[in-house]
Order: C-alpha cells, then structure tokens, then sequence
C-alpha cells in the first residue's frame, strides 16, 4: 500500500493507494497547485515499498533533485538514475557535468533502436503520405532492411533507400538527407541495445527530456513511444516467464509521466498515443501501470482519461478541465468529482478517488523524502543562483532550509 497522505476530515487516519495491481492514475491540478510534487510522493513509495521498475518521463527536468534527501539526516534514501537522451556531454554544459558527479548524481544516456520504429511510424517521423512517392519509398526501404537485418542501424536504412531500384535520384537523395538529419538528432542506437540494460531496478529512473525541443519532429513523443513499446513487448513475455517460474529480464513497470497531455492529447495524434492507449487499456495482464500528471485534463486522450481508476485531484478552475475529471464520477458518489473538487482550498490538498475502495476523500499530501525540483525560481533570486542553470542552487536551497549560511553561486 502506498502512502498518500492524510485524511482532512479524520486527521488520525492515513489515506492508502493498492498497488498490488495494475493501476491508472491520473493527477491533475492548475499551474502551481502542486502536482508534480504529488508526482514525485508516487515514485518515492513505488521505490520503496514494491519491486516495480519505476522511471518518471520528465519534460520539464525538475526531477533530478530526488537525488537530495527533504531534510537534513533525512531516511531512507533514494537513488536516482538520471536518463539522459543521447550524449549528455551534448545535452547539458561542462559545468553541470561537472557538479552533477560532485554531488553524487548518476546519469546514463539512453538511445533508441531505428529498427524499433515501423514502417508508418517512420513515415509519421518525417510527416510523410504513405501513398506519396518520398512515403512509397522510405515503407518500402524499412521492409528489405527489416528482412535483411531485423535489428538494423541508420546506415543500413540508408543503404537500402540509395540502392532502391524503383525510386528517382531526387526521391533517394530526398530521403537520405531525412535520414542523416535523425543521426543528428543523436538519439538512435548503433549497435542495437536492449532498453532496459540501462534502466535501474532499484532506484527512481528520471528520463530528462527537458533538452530536447518539443517541436523537432515530435522527438520527445518518439522516444517515449519506443521505450513504452520495448517495455511493453518485454513485459508479455515476462509475464508468460513469471507463471512458471523462470526468471525474469525486468520486473512490472509504474510508468511516471509529467505533462502527459504532450504526449498523448486529445484531438490530435503525437508519436507515443497509440502505445499509451495500449498501455492502459491492456496492462493489467503484463503489470504495466501508469501515473499521468497534467494541467489540463481536458487536453488529455479521452480514451486514456476514461481507463484511469485513481485520481489525484488538486485545484482546477477550468470549466473544461473540472467537465473531463466529471466523466470518471461513479454511482457510489455523493455527487460529481466536480462537487469535490470545489472543497479543495490551499495547496498541498487534494480529493483522492480510488474506484478499487469505492472512496473519495479530502486529503493533505504528505512531505516529501526526497527535494522536490519544481519550486519557484523567484525564491532563489536572492542567492544568484538557479535550478535550471546550476545544481548549486539545489544546495543552497538546502542550507537555507537548515537555516545554514548560503553561499554565493553563479550559474
């Protein structure tokens, strides 16, 4: 059972969310209301209190400060693995590497497999018709390339599409400038390499997507859907393996996801949509779970929104986003998750629905173990030094809370 906080209107009373199944929890709230520190409580139970592979995909790069403990003397400890996509040395400057290391901080890059993505998938990558001759003829190369080698690289894409019999020389050299514009983009494998080589069982796996542009070619959303689909495929197996008793390649998954409408909105298709619709509406079986953070429900894939069976609702304002959050109001309510949420007040509150217990409940979040990364920047104004600029500041935030002298820093 996961601690979640405690119950406003019995202030004896712990609140619990189940997990020893498959869940799907959504936590919503206006900007600043306090969700991604929810966020961050969810993995930090999951850490300690199952044998879940727990990584968090974060577009905004705050959650690297789960690496310090809340408090001084602060127990127990939680590892973080930071995932860095593509080169790190590319993805942040000498100076972070740097204070990265000094305070203890691990990364690891993560790259994904071309021969992972479909033919469609490559074509929707580069924005092109499958029936128009630049999609004819990049189909067609992925297919002899997967024959040829099922765990194929770029150059061997690019071999296939320059030695194409039936495409023009515009057509070809079309395609491969495409292609040597994805081995620029730094995020694919050469050789191929198994997703979860990478990936630490035992500590909060953060996956820092904050360096990547969220207008390129949709990278964020393409690599969120490779690793869902290699975890997703693993799992099935492993599941078969589980059930009689061979040993497992990774153990069930909490899939950690902040601004989740980026990555699978509603009205419109992003790269990883398809394989997040998958993940909540047939993960049960494999033990694939899900914790989707955004600010806007309403801007989340209807079909995601209505598999959820925990919400974590802090204050929301908008007629549209508080109507979404309605339509998961159950029979055995006293009235519309709407009516609820209108009690929340401060932040820090939040109504807590789980369908498992039949229950809603007022609650207040409980602390943190771990240095919540999303404060705001104006409180570190006074020290010349910021979070998205220098680690320092994280330290600095930490003194002053320990009424310690703070350091002048500049990042």
């Amino acid at each position: 059972m996961l601690y979640i906080g405690t119950d406003l209107k019995k202030t004896s009373e712990k609140v619990m969310m189940c997990s020893e199944r498959s869940r799907a929890v959504l936590i919503c709230g206006k900007r600043g209301s306090g969700k991604s520190f929810t966020l961050g409580v969810v993995a930090e139970e999951l850490v300690l209190k199952t044998n879940s592979l727990v990584i968090i995909i974060d577009p905004i790069g705050i959650y690297w400060s789960m690496c310090f403990p809340a408090c001084e003397n602060q127990s127990p400890s939680i590892g973080v693995r930071l995932l860095v996509a593509g080169d790190p040395a590319k993805r942040y400057s000498p100076q972070v590497l740097a204070k990265m290391a000094d305070v203890g901080l691990t990364y690891q890059s993560i790259r994904v497999n071309p021969s992972d993505l479909s033919p469609d998938s490559w074509c929707d990558l580069f924005d092109l018709d499958i029936n128009s001759p630049l999609g004819m003829a990049l189909y067609r190369g992925v297919l002899e390339t997967s024959k040829t080698n099922p765990k194929y690289g770029l150059s061997e894409l690019m071999f296939a599409i320059g030695n194409c019999p039936t495409s023009n020389p515009s057509t070809i050299q079309a395609l491969e400038n495409r292609i040597d514009i994805a081995r620029r983009w730094d995020i694919f494998n050469d050789p191929y390499q198994n997703t979860w080589d990478v990936l630490a069982p035992d500590k909060i796996n953060v996956l820092d997507l904050s360096g990547i542009d969220p207008g390129t070619q949709g990278l964020r959303a393409l690599i969120v859907s490779l690793l869902c689909r290699n975890l997703f495929a693993q799992r099935t197996e492993d599941r078969r393996k589980e059930a009689l008793g061979v040993a497992c390649q990774i153990p069930p998954v909490w899939l950690l996801m902040d601004e989740g409408h980026q990555f699978v909105p509603q009205g419109k298709k992003a790269l990883s949509s398809e394989v997040l619709t998958r993940w909540v509406k047939e993960g049960r079986q494999p033990g694939l779970s899900l914790a989707i953070a955004t600010q806007q429900p309403s801007a989340l894939n209807s079909e995601v929104l209505s598999q959820c069976d925990v919400l974590i609702a802090h204050k929301l304002t908008s007629g549209d986003d508080i109507a979404a959050v309605n339509k998961l109001s159950q029979t055995y309510m006293q009235g519309d998750l709407g009516l609820y949420i209108k009690g929340v007040k401060r932040p820090g509150e939040v109504i807590f629905w789980d369908d498992q217990q039949e229950k809603v409940s007022l609650v207040k979040v409980r602390d943190r173990y771990t240095q919540h990364g999303g404060e705001d920047r104006a409180g570190l104004d006074d020290w010349s030094c910021y979070i998205a600029d220098c680690l320092d500041a994280q330290k600095c935030l930490f003194l002053a809370n320990q009424g310690q002298q703070v350091p002048s820093c500049q990042g």
